[in-house]
């Protein structure tokens, strides 16, 4: 590795992708991002974003690129031919597939996080209905890897836990043997796996290095939590479009809606909601926002309780499909709806708190708060006030996060 050599993170997110490079302290150099011309479920967009922004980094830091990483929304999966061609549009992260019940019951009679309706598991099975057993299923940053290196065999173990990838046991549950469908499966790597080389086509394409390896990356949000520099004393919050909770832990949680990864050799573990800043972008643009931010006092109640919930359902720290957003009365005044409006993600975050401190997360001595809710001064009182311990934010985006999970298996190659 030279001196001046750069390492390139692409995070694939909810409304669209970023990317960044850091140089070998781990310091970031250079960083754009852009949104889904259509939105998430649409795989063609995410190659767009990824050629457009690394065409658009200066030819002088594309030279010194030696390796990449992908982080990606860790339930958004897409049914592919064995050349990774998409078959139809992905599932998003947030479906609900209902109708899969009780096919999850025969595969996973024990329950746990997998088998509800709302895991990756369900999305596959809704995918293998419609288009049979011969083709591959595919989560979001793997199949970004896949383009990247013309090889769709692999799958991240961070990214398929919701699949049903065992990380302890480090295997498919056994009622997934025999099954027709189990050859449309990724072969599992770990987290910082060395996988390949670009391939020599997009190497050219995008004017790459010929030479770049691809490091296997993790999900979003844990790119957002490596990219905090968060310790076991911190949590880490992530108000992007959802709200996430990420805790390092001693050894794994259980409950439902939890999920345990294995980053750096440390456990992380949390749960993530579907409310989040997708609800306020429901009613108001991302300028309204602030402009009504502003009238907001946060040392004042609303008087209004919602449930901020973007549609039926929640995953975490409630886990039921039925859950039914509140979002009325909706007053005249469009700062006292907003108010209500954080109020209530407010008092999610709260919960998903208790929630994880009930089953043997640490409490918290600070929260480090990442994405683009933590911009917002009157959001952030009003979560200071409920959680009772001090908030600091981030700024570093989560493309920063998986670069640094790259360097670092870089250097443990001695590369």
């Amino acid at each position: 590795m030279r001196t001046n050599s750069l390492v390139l993170g692409i995070d694939l997110g909810t409304s669209g992708v970023r990317i960044a490079l850091i140089d070998i302290q781990g310091e970031l150099v250079h960083s754009q991002g852009i949104k889904y011309p259509n939105g998430l479920v649409f795989s063609e967009d995410w190659k767009y974003c990824c050629k457009k922004l690394i065409k658009n980094i200066p030819i002088s830091l594309k030279d010194k690129i030696i390796a990449c990483a992908v982080d990606g929304t860790s339930g958004t999966l897409i049914a592919c031919d064995s050349s990774g061609r998409p078959l139809s549009k992905a599932l998003p992260y947030y479906l609900n597939c209902s109708e899969q019940t009780n096919y999850l019951k025969k595969l996973l009679p024990g329950g746990g996080t997998t088998s509800n309706t709302n895991s990756s598991l369900a999305r596959a099975l809704r995918l293998l209905s419609r288009h049979g057993n011969d083709l591959l299923l595919r989560h979001q940053a793997d199949w970004i890897n896949g383009w990247l290196i013309d090889n769709w065999k692999w799958g991240e173990e961070g990214n398929n836990l919701k699949l049903g990838w065992n990380l302890i046991e480090q295997s498919w549950p056994k009622t997934f043997k025999g099954m027709p469908w189990i050859k449309a499966l990724p072969k599992i790597v770990p987290s910082g796996t060395l996988l390949q080389r670009i391939s020599l086509k997009n190497a050219k394409q995008l004017n790459l290095p010929k030479n770049l390896l691809l490091i296997a990356g993790t999900t979003d949000s844990n790119a957002a939590v490596l990219a905090t520099n968060a310790s076991y004393r911190d949590g880490v919050t992530i108000l992007g479009s959802t709200i996430v909770i990420k805790s390092f832990v001693e050894s794994p949680l259980e409950g439902l809606g939890i999920t345990n990864h294995r980053i750096y050799g440390k456990w992380l573990s949390g749960g993530s909601s579907n409310a989040g800043g997708s609800v306020l972008k429901k009613f108001f643009t991302e300028q309204q926002i602030i402009e009504l931010s502003r009238q907001i006092n946060p040392e004042k109640d609303s008087g209004i309780s919602l449930l901020p919930l973007p549609f039926q359902g929640e995953r975490f720290p409630i886990n039921d499909p039925n859950l039914k957003p509140v979002l009325e009365p909706r007053p005249i005044s469009d700062s006292l709806y907003l108010h209500a409006l954080l109020e209530g993600l407010t008092r999610i975050e709260v919960l998903s708190w208790q929630k994880l401190n009930q089953i043997g997360a640490p409490h918290p001595q600070k929260i480090i708060t990442i994405g683009g809710g933590a911009r917002n001064p009157q959001w952030r009182r009003l979560r200071q006030k409920a959680l009772g311990v001090p908030i600091e934010s981030s700024t570093n985006p989560p493309a920063m996060g998986v670069a640094r999970l790259a360097l670092r298996s870089i250097k443990e190659y001695k590369l």
